[in-house]
């Protein structure tokens, strides 16, 4: 009987945590803050400043930079989720004033009052609710948002960085390449390769297919022959024209090119796909949505790489499940941007097998933090390796001096 007393007084003293969601809060970044909107720059940056190809270069009047079309125009959203012991856990996205409103009238009510660790219900339910006017674009970003913050609580509760709540680290370190204008630069750094921004499209004619030529050339001359290059098109092609490129570049192995149509145009990149699988690979996913929208590009054989955006894909929950789907076919995924959330994710699965890194000091000479002021210790590449600490959650906390503003207070 006293063995049995002893093992009952052990269970009943096993700390539960019982907490639930509080309040969910969403705020806009002052617009004099870089946060997770890494466009929103304000002094000479070459992610602005340089023409780079893109879906509105077809018109003159907005061909010089992306900025003149509004690419920065909804700016960061930043969601608190607090629960009723104090724990707070944090998400970003791009979303702005518009998505703090869907967040905080629509969103919140499905999280507010549960078990921060019904998350798959929490995520469900704000999905199902928001597919009469969401299922792509800003309310994914919203809800993004909310589940990334639900995640950071939930690792806190537990005392384990958010990378052990998946699964734990399937490699000791992550490797990392860099997304930049200088392809030598890089290479100094210590990267793991390069991909370049794609800087002339089919408006700007043969010339422009010859200047896209000599930049892939330089950069290949700067780097050596085994240095990796990707060329990153941004929604700016159409398949002729990717078709053309890819092979005009060939001499200078080329890894991949990435994105080179407009997400929807599935079709397309299954031609593309059959044109030039022969000589580099196709990546693309960066404006995709949800797992239904990745379920169409396995299933169509779009690409050779799938590459979802953590912060507007559907945060973890959704980005989890695309991962995995992906694994059934043996296709690599290689998040787009998103920092610390998709190094985590990146972490815990085996078909992940590098990390992309933008080099956003205004000259790409030096490495500063993605989203600019928004987080205290946001990881940066050391060796060309990203190594993240046993910190609970994402293991990042709010900039003390951010200006953040709650314009949906309830």
């Amino acid at each position: 009987m006293l063995v049995e007393d002893e093992i009952q007084n052990s269970v009943n003293r096993r700390p539960v945590n019982k907490a639930v969601i509080k309040e969910v809060r969403a705020y806009v970044a002052d617009p004099t803050e870089v946060c997770a909107d890494y466009h929103n720059q304000h002094d000479k940056h070459w992610i602005n400043d340089l023409p780079i190809a893109n879906p509105m270069s077809i018109y003159p009047d907005y061909k010089e930079k992306r900025t003149s079309w509004g690419i920065n125009f909804l700016g960061t959203v930043v969601v608190e989720v607090e629960l009723s012991d104090g724990t707070i856990g944090l998400g970003c996205s791009i979303g702005g004033e518009p998505a703090c409103y869907i967040v905080e009238r629509q969103l919140s009510r499905f999280a507010e009052g549960q078990d921060p660790r019904n998350v798959e219900l929490i995520w469900d339910q704000m999905w199902r609710s928001t597919i009469p006017y969401g299922r792509k674009g800003l309310v994914i970003h919203a809800i993004s948002a909310v589940d990334l913050a639900i995640w950071d609580c939930l690792g806190k509760m537990r005392g384990e960085p958010v990378y052990n709540l998946i699964g734990g680290k399937t490699k000791d370190r992550l490797e990392v390449y860099a997304t930049t204008p200088r392809a030598d630069i890089a290479k100094e750094m210590g990267f793991h390769g390069v991909k370049l921004p794609c800087r002339f499209g089919p408006a700007d004619g043969a010339e422009g297919l010859r200047k896209n030529v000599a930049d892939i050339a330089l950069a290949r001359e700067q780097v050596g022959p085994d240095f990796p290059i990707r060329l990153d098109c941004y929604m700016s092609m159409t398949v002729q024209y990717a078709i053309e490129l890819v092979k005009a570049v060939s001499p200078y192995n080329l890894m991949w090119v990435e994105e080179c149509l407009p997400p929807d145009d599935y079709d397309g990149y299954t031609a593309l796909k059959a044109a030039i699988g022969h000589m580099c690979l196709v990546t693309t996913g960066e404006h995709e949505y949800t797992r239904y929208g990745f379920r169409e590009l396995i299933a169509r054989k779009c690409a050779d790489i799938l590459q979802p955006d953590i912060n507007w894909v559907g945060g973890l929950t959704e980005a989890r499940r695309i991962v995995a789907m992906a694994a059934a076919y043996d296709i690599p995924v290689i998040p787009h941007g998103s920092s610390v959330f998709s190094y985590h994710l990146q972490q815990a699965f085996t078909n992940c097998p590098i990390a992309e890194f933008l080099v956003m000091s205004p000259k790409a000479d030096e490495l500063v933090p993605i989203f600019g002021g928004l987080f205290k210790s946001e990881p940066l590449p050391k060796d060309s390796f990203i190594d993240l600490p046993e910190t609970p959650g994402w293991g990042v906390e709010l900039n003390d001096g951010l200006k953040l503003i709650r314009p949906y207070r309830k």
